[in-house]
């Protein structure tokens, strides 16, 4: 079985997948200075429950956008797993992909992830938005390669920043409001955020699409995907498990390419 690890900046995600089937998931925030001997408890209590032993991993592999985390994830693989992962961003995991952007090293993880998910999911070019603490667009062309995108503030880092920096305005809870026009405070806010992210999705990915210059289906995923998607018609495929398909793809990739050859044997 082959044990998944995405790690973004606010929750980290363990899935246990098995062949194709998704056994089992979790979710824990991404504490800064968790270890690995932390995570591994947790994770065994988890798998033990669903009944799962930790021999039953055989296979490892992990994308982090928070670097400082990735000793310890390393080392919950090699403990508790006895599975030396995969990591996403070392020079010898084949993504099978190109990166046709000026910084290709500045990319992160989980956008190379997606796009390989996206790409073997969704035919054509390809706009993938992800709901994450950051707000992304990913451009990927009908070959599979990555060609930029987006960066916007992510939605409840939008709804805390107006928080903290105005006395009078409250914290809310992300929704979509009634009317455009708020008779209150908390309704102003929530249209305001709600109705003000459809437009940004709407224009960008217009803009997007005319700069790239073809038709381009657009897949959503992450969190708050789910509440967007009802809102616009410019999104064509909402897509939760995204990222985590991308992780068991680029494993199969690499498992294919490394199995020894009669040959070798």
């Amino acid at each position: 079985m082959l044990l998944a690890i995405d790690c973004g900046n606010t929750n980290t995600v363990f899935a246990v997948y098995d062949g194709e089937d998704k056994r089992c998931e979790w979710r824990a925030a991404s504490k800064s200075g968790r270890t690995a001997d932390e995570m591994g408890v947790w994770l065994n209590q988890l798998m033990t429950m669903k009944g799962l032993e930790p021999s039953d991993i055989t296979d490892t592999i992990i994308a982090s956008v928070v670097p400082s985390a990735v000793y310890d994830l390393r080392l919950l693989c090699h403990r508790y797993f006895s599975a030396p992962p995969l990591v996403v961003g070392d020079p010898d995991v084949d993504l099978g992909l190109e990166i046709l952007v000026d910084r290709p090293e500045e990319v992160g993880a989980d956008r190379l992830v997606n796009t390989v998910a996206a790409h073997v999911t969704y035919p054509g070019a390809l706009i993938v938005l992800d709901f994450g603490t950051a707000t992304t667009f990913d451009v990927v062309d009908a070959d599979g390669n990555y060609c930029g995108g987006v960066i916007a503030p992510g939605v409840n880092l939008s709804l805390e920043a107006l928080h903290m920096a105005a006395a009078q305005l409250p914290r809310v809870a992300v929704g979509r409001p009634k009317s455009v026009i708020g008779k209150a405070t908390v309704p102003a806010m929530r249209s305001g955020i709600y109705l003000g992210y459809v437009s940004m999705i709407e224009g960008l990915t217009a803009r997007i699409q005319a700069e790239f210059g073809e038709p381009m289906s657009v897949v959503a995923t992450g969190g708050l995907a789910s509440l967007f998607t009802e809102a616009t018609d410019v999104i064509h495929h909402l897509d939760n498990d995204l990222t985590l398909r991308g992780l068991r793809e680029i494993h199969r990739r690499n498992a294919a390419r490394r199995a020894p050859t009669p040959e070798t044997t």
